[in-house]
């Protein structure tokens, strides 16, 4: 068996464990005076799905690094099974521009990529000699037990399950945009069954039927899989365990995510249930102490009770890196009878027309849900219907007692090169300007004290979108545009703003790569297709359920 040591891969000791696994031994991480978790001991075993989840900043990333042999621990061990292979989802979108699309998926198998390359050059000498014979020969044994003649067609399998085409396969990636890039990477990944996959946020960018594909290719998989995710669909789709990090540790459930949760839920119940009784003990026994230390025939029994008071511990509740932001969203007014009318919009965008002839109308109760692949579309159409950009034909009409609120895809307008404090940015949306009216919206979005008062132009990702959901909530619109609002934001966010959606009691017109958060909030799947505008009165289950019967 093969040890890979935290402080580079290299020959460690050996560790007596079965061959098909990968075992962490006393892993311990520490960034300055913070530490992310201390003393890990997990084995990750053949044919199960681990969930690794935890706050933003936990340390989810950095522990699949750490199992990658990317980055040190500062002490402990990794250990993967002699002769197995790992393989990592790539997060540089550019690295393989210069490679050709079927090439970068066969790159996913390091070592048979090199034979490949090695046997390219030795057969294109001039002055082949004995000793290149000697290799070749090497070579082609070693090409033929990796099943490398298979390659090149089960590197294309791939591209085919993900959506690209035969002429596509050479086109250099370079050309493809950025969810083409993931779905080529997530190809690489896949490449010739890994006996360890570690996918950080695989779900990223990609549309949901991709999803759907992945989703059943990971419960069909027979070897080891960790994958980062903050899509709930997704974690009970796959997992078969759950590995959280907080308070400091790494701790490995059964199950998948809706059983970690709940049994989270139920012990965080159980634990405050017991301190609420031991308080009431407390309180109980120190009014008797109170009332009758002073008195001569009941003074034993005073003296008996403090030694209870004494002994009287309330459990130790530790503190979670987990906070959720609360998300509500009022209207001023209802809507009438009229909410939008669309008529024959149409619109080009870089050469091509995204938009063609798209009627609907949208009435009231409706919570309409855009899906499907083409996602500059689904923009351009918001966009539109939000103010944001002219259509080249066509119209549409808001009706009288509607008003909007559009959380755009690309929020950078708000924020780059913004000197504001966040204080000051929200007051420029609300019409109270009183500091401590602001300070409060920003306070349940977990912006709070200091954090306040941060410059808007230094957000993160997950911070901007909650600025601009707080934006929202202070607007009173009847009408809400959210384009993948989950987009960046933690579990515990995107948790609260599934809960603030469903209550809220206007229209909604949406997209999102988040599969529960559709299915638990739209009534109306909409789909842009080349064939026109498919509109279904439906949940999304049974909207994808039918597709698959017709398909």
């Amino acid at each position: 068996m093969l040890s890979v040591s935290l402080s580079g891969i290299g020959v460690g000791k050996k560790k007596e464990k079965d061959e098909d696994m990968l075992d962490v031994s006393g892993v311990t991480l520490r960034f300055g005076g913070r530490t992310l978790f201390e003393d890990v001991n997990i084995t990750f075993t053949k044919g199960n799905c681990y969930g690794i989840i935890g706050a933003n900043g936990a340390g989810k990333s950095t522990f699949l690094k750490i199992l990658s042999g990317e980055i040190e621990s500062n002490k402990g061990f990794v250990t993967l099974g002699q002769g197995e292979r790992m393989s990592v989802l790539e997060q540089d979108h550019f690295k393989y521009d210069d490679y050709t699309i079927r090439e970068t998926v066969i790159m996913g198998h390091k070592r048979l990529y090199e034979i490949m390359k090695e046997k390219e050059r030795l057969y294109s000498k001039t002055d082949f000699n004995d000793e290149d014979g000697i290799l070749l020969g090497e070579l082609e044994g070693e090409f033929a037990e990796l099943d490398g003649w298979s390659a090149e067609s089960n590197a294309e399998m791939l591209l085919q399950y993900l959506g690209f085409t035969e002429d596509m396969y050479e086109h250099p990636m370079a050309d493809l945009t950025g969810g083409q890039k993931v779905k080529v990477l997530l190809a690489q990944a896949l490449f010739g069954e890994p006996d360890v996959l570690l996918l950080d946020e695989p779900t990223n960018h990609l549309d949901l039927e991709t999803v759907n594909w992945l989703e059943n290719y990971l419960m069909d998989y027979e070897n080891t899989v960790l994958v980062v995710s903050h899509d709930r669909h997704f974690l009970n789709k796959v997992c078969t365990h759950i590995v959280d990090i907080d308070f400091s540790k790494v701790t490995l459930f059964q199950g998948n995510y809706d059983f970690w949760y709940e049994y989270t839920q139920l012990s965080l119940r159980q634990l405050k249930d017991q301190t609420k009784k031991i308080e009431a003990r407390r309180k109980e026994l120190q009014e008797f102490i109170a009332r009758f230390s002073a008195n001569a025939s009941k003074s034993r029994q005073a003296t008996s009770r403090k030694k209870l008071l004494e002994n009287l511990e309330l459990p130790e509740v530790l503190k979670s890196s987990r906070r959720y932001p609360f998300i509500s969203f009022s209207m001023d007014r209802e809507i009438g009878n009229d909410c939008l009318f669309v008529k024959g919009l149409s619109k080009t965008v870089n050469g091509r027309k995204v938009l063609d002839n798209i009627s609907f109308t949208m009435e009231r109760d409706d919570r309409i849900a855009f899906v499907g692949e083409d996602e500059v579309a689904n923009t351009t159409l918001f966009a539109i219907l939000a103010g944001e950009m002219e259509p080249d034909e066509g119209e549409f009409k808001w009706g009288i007692t509607t008003s909007q609120s559009y959380l755009p895809k690309d929020n950078s307008a708000f924020f780059d090169g913004c000197d504001l404090s966040l204080v000051d940015w929200l007051r420029q949306f609300s019409k109270d300007q009183n500091e401590t009216f602001i300070r409060g919206y920003l306070g349940r979005m977990l912006f709070s004290g200091e954090e306040a008062l941060k410059e808007a132009k230094v957000l993160s990702g997950g911070e901007k979108v909650r600025c601009m959901l707080s934006r929202m909530m202070l607007s009173g619109s009847n009408v809400l545009i959210l384009d993948d609002p989950t987009n960046h934001l933690d579990l515990e966010a995107i948790t609260a703003l599934n809960e603030g959606v469903k209550a809220f009691k206007g229209a909604l017109l949406f997209t999102s790569h988040d599969h529960q958060f559709v299915d638990s909030i739209a009534n109306r799947i909409m789909e842009i297709t080349e064939g026109g505008l498919i509109d279904k009165r439906t949940t999304y289950d049974e909207y994808l359920e039918a597709k698959r019967e017709n398909a």
